[in-house]
């Protein structure tokens, strides 16, 4: 299921980030379905969630990193594909609807990710070198000098 998988994701990619507290809440509604306890206790496997991504993500070990996130996007994918698999067709309908909303605001183009060690940045990017230093950001090509004079059109 599409869709499922679409909110697995979307959990992972939320975790840890300034959208996590909003989406949190916002998934455990979707689980809740106006009932308090599943709602709490959704919110707590969340708060687990991010709590394994994080301790996860401080590790050393890009390929460990990557495996829990595969194994919590689909640990989220399975409780997205029971809880829709559990309503009826009409009610299915409605959350699934309620799940495209939910997930689309994380899948914007322009979304950034990034594992093995390397380094993602969604925003822009600053880079400074004072007092004679060399600074650097790699997306191809680098080059070091003085920039040429403008041209006429320049002014």
């Amino acid at each position: 299921m599409a869709l499922a998988a679409a909110g697995g994701t979307a959990v992972v990619q939320a975790a840890g980030t300034s959208a996590w507290q909003g989406f949190q809440q916002a998934v455990a509604r979707w689980f809740g379905a106006g009932d308090e306890e599943r709602e709490h206790a959704t919110l707590e496997r969340l708060d687990s969630s991010a709590n394994v991504l994080a301790a996860t993500g401080r590790s050393a070990d890009g390929g460990e990193t990557e495996r829990v996130r595969v194994a919590q996007q689909a640990m989220w994918q399975a409780r997205f594909e029971m809880a829709l698999e559990s309503l009826s067709a009409p009610d299915r309908e409605e959350a699934a609807e309620a799940l495209r909303i939910l997930t689309v605001g994380l899948a914007v183009p322009g979304g950034v990710s990034a594992s093995g060690g390397a380094v993602a940045v969604g925003g822009n990017v600053t880079i400074r070198a004072d007092n004679g230093a060399t600074a650097a950001w790699h997306m191809g090509t680098v080059t070091q000098g003085s920039p040429p004079p403008p041209g006429p059109q320049q002014g």
